[in-house]
């Protein structure tokens, strides 16, 4: 049947597939809490709900009930499925590659010949779009024309990265296009890149004056092509901490704010909106970077429509892989988050992409790689998911998913929401200077650090399956030190394992005491051992031991005296055991004794209580810098 309200096709109450699935999952939630299935609440299927950061609700299963009416196709407001009706889906999404900037693996100040010769390169080898980092240290306005010879910019894009430079880099990218005019002039595609709001909230600094800025998109305006001076960089606000409604509502209330400074200086709504651009960051959430980019758009027309030029509502859309999801340990699982990232901006439908190099976060060189790997893996990622998985032969592939529909809508509800709040507070500029905007994202960062601190969301590699025995990265300036990274204060941990290894030839140590057989202490013994090397703290176990074998145990390992010793087991088995394997070391003298379970494990009146207790609620870096102390690492 149909909801006459929103006209989406809505399952009955009584649907017997439906029913069936509650039922089954009742049976296997009551057995995971053993209780009876009676005793549930009466929609047990919303124990399974997760709940974003922005506050959306993810049920464990999507319907016809949760069906949408069906979007308008590309190219139609409100432009949820793509800007571009006639996007030619053999080439897909654009696959850009910087260069000439500090984050680019080779020398930022190399000559403009050698530059020249290594963006041709990627241009033959599957890049389809170049962005130049320009400005001091970097690639010079007056350098243009020899980096870019025999870069035809009516088939290749080319963006400018220039900050407090952009007018200076947007003069030169003009006089270029005067003096070597492209072959079809209406098809130059180019972004001056000028970035002053989101340079406001990073730096404090409006990299760009208003009258400047309004100058330049005139004279852009006026060219053949479609050439936009403004881009408003979500990435600036990811980077602080931002969730994904955050990033979008901030970035609308920028380019919001452009807009007023545009018309006020003379344009016309309609070309005003037609110089802005929006540049967002993709993480590896997959579906909710697809609904991200569709939500994004989405936005912006409302925008537009209110100003009177729905037809301008349109505005490209720039992916990059979020550099706050880059780990400094373990760094190759990186090449995987990327490659989750450019699959949400593709099939979310993003017009280009630019993939960070895996080792972004480290110094340059640090991992012993060649200059150019980092960037052909990045290049390739893209080639790989368009040319061989065939991702762009299709527009808009998630349209009509329950899931990523409801998830579009909630996120474009909450980042409007956003938005508002931004506006009630004065517009962009006055949020970002009473510190408004930079609190509230700084508060919900806050709480992703306490989640990934407490591992309830993992980071592969570093607070989850850490490989203590990779080799140790090269010293060095890393990059991406502005960056609010999810890993940082698990990276701190190691580095100080680091120094204690480079100090003394040795990791700091913990002892796993391990009660009962291999079957019923290996899940505690398992978790205590990851959760220590998360740390950079090696562990080493007594195997099956009694109270009585303890001290022979412990002199086998050649440490009597264990700074820190874990106690692992099964709760029934701690009943029977754990106070006496306790008071066992500590008369052996251990410094720490700590048990892997929760405090109700412990029988209750039975002896001293340990030091704490491991458990997957703790704060594992606070926890974990402790232990460190009581070892002696500095």
């Amino acid at each position: 049947m149909t909801d006459s309200t929103t006209g989406a096709t809505v399952s009955a109450p009584d649907d017997p597939g439906y029913s069936a699935w509650r039922t089954a999952a009742a049976a296997v939630l009551a057995k995971g809490r053993r209780i009876d299935p009676a005793d549930l609440p009466a929609g047990p299927e919303e124990l399974l709900q997760a709940t974003t950061y922005d506050g959306a609700e993810v049920a464990p299963l999507y319907t016809a009930a949760d069906e949408r009416a069906e979007q308008p196709l590309p190219g139609s407001f409100p432009y949820v499925r793509g800007g571009d009706a006639t996007r030619d889906v053999t080439v897909g999404w654009l696959v850009d590659a910087r260069f000439g900037g500090a984050d680019d693996d080779n020398d930022p100040a190399a000559e403009p010949a050698a530059l020249n010769e290594r963006i041709l390169d990627a241009l033959a080898n599957g890049v389809s779009a170049v962005t130049l980092a320009m400005g001091p240290g970097e690639i010079a306005p007056g350098d243009l024309p020899a980096v870019l010879r025999g870069v035809h910019l009516d088939l290749a894009p080319v963006a400018l990265d220039a900050g407090a430079a952009a007018v200076d880099a947007a003069r030169a990218l003009f006089a270029l296009l005067d003096d070597a005019p492209a072959e079809r002039p209406d098809a130059v595609r180019a972004s001056l890149g000028a970035t002053p709001l989101s340079d406001l909230f990073a730096s404090g600094d409006e990299s760009t004056g208003a009258d400047a800025l309004a100058v330049l998109a005139a004279d852009a305006h006026a060219r053949s092509g479609a050439i936009r001076a403004v881009t408003v960089d979500g990435t600036a606000f990811h980077n602080r901490g931002a969730s994904d409604a955050q990033e979008l509502g901030a970035a609308i209330a920028a380019g919001v704010e452009h807009v007023r400074d545009l018309t006020t200086r003379g344009l016309t709504t309609a070309a005003a909106l037609g110089q802005i651009e929006f540049r967002l960051a993709a993480t590896d959430d997959q579906f909710a970077s697809i609904a991200k980019f569709r939500a994004a758009r989405r936005l912006w027309a409302r925008v537009a429509q209110v100003l009177g030029a729905p037809e301008a509502g349109a505005a490209p859309q720039h992916a990059v892989t979020s550099a706050a999801m880059l780990s400094r340990r373990d760094p190759w699982v990186n090449m995987l988050r990327t490659t989750l990232a450019t699959f949400g901006a593709g099939v979310g439908g993003a017009d280009k992409i630019t993939v960070l190099p895996f080792d972004a976060a480290l110094p340059v060189g640090a991992l012993g790689t060649s200059e150019t790997f980092a960037g052909r893996i990045a290049r390739n990622t893209q080639l790989l998911l368009l040319e061989e998985s065939h991702l762009g032969q299709v527009l808009d592939p998630a349209g009509g998913s329950w899931y990523v529909e409801s998830l579009t809508d909630d996120l474009a509800r909450i980042a409007w929401a956003d938005f508002q709040r931004i506006e009630a507070d004065g517009g962009f500029r006055a949020c970002v200077a009473s510190g408004a905007l930079g609190g509230r994202i700084d508060a919900l960062a806050a709480r992703r650090e306490a989640d990934i601190a407490r591992r309830a969301t993992a980071v592969t590699g570093v607070n989850e399956f850490p490989n203590l025995d990779e080799p140790v990265p090269a010293a060095g300036e890393p990059r991406l030190a502005e960056v609010r990274r999810y890993s940082a204060p698990f990276e701190a941990l190691r580095d100080r394992s680091d120094a204690h290894l480079a100090s003394h030839g040795a990791r700091p140590r913990a002892v796993l005491v391990a009660l009962g057989p291999l079957s019923e202490h290996n899940v505690r013994t398992s978790f205590a051992s990851n959760l220590l090397a998360s740390g950079g703290i090696a562990s080493e176990s007594t195997g099956t031991v009694t109270a009585d074998s303890l001290t022979d145990a412990l002199a086998s390992l050649g440490d009597a005296a264990p700074a820190v010793a874990v106690v692992c087991g099964t709760d029934a088995r701690y009943a029977d055991e754990a106070p006496a394997a306790a008071a066992a070391l500590r008369a052996a003298g251990a410094g720490k004794v700590l048990l892997a379970g929760p405090e109700k494990a412990w029988p209750q009146g039975a002896g001293e209580r340990p030091d704490g207790f491991l458990t997957m609620k703790i704060d594992a870096v606070e926890t974990l810098a402790g232990l460190l102390d009581a070892l002696g690492v500095k």
